[in-house]
């Protein structure tokens, strides 16, 4: 499945040396960010990470980390519910006429 992959900055980490395998990450992440690999979880899609924070609320072993409701995704989806642009913080300019990274 496609999906929207235009944030430019996120806070999306893993450690993947405390990772056990289970691939919960996978299960719950509705943008397909991590994969499976030697019975490890990797990242292959940071770009397409919504910063929900289910990942890292569902890891055992505290392997993900993020900024839930911090970044572009939040500011994306306040400014549709505002009607506003989105301001995330990302660039030392974030008024009406800057991008910022969103």
């Amino acid at each position: 499945m496609k999906y929207l992959s235009y944030f430019k900055k996120n806070t999306l980490l893993l450690d993947e040396k405390k990772c056990i395998g289970c691939g919960k990450c996978l299960e719950v992440c509705p943008h397909d960010v991590f994969s499976m690999e030697d019975r490890r979880a990797g990242i292959i899609n940071k770009g397409n990470c919504m910063e929900c924070g289910a990942c890292s609320k569902n890891c055992p072993v505290e392997a993900i980390s993020v900024s839930a409701g911090v970044g572009c995704a939040e500011a994306v989806i306040r400014g549709i519910f505002t009607g506003s642009e989105p301001v995330c913080g990302c660039s030392a300019v974030d008024d009406k006429n800057s991008s910022g990274c969103c």
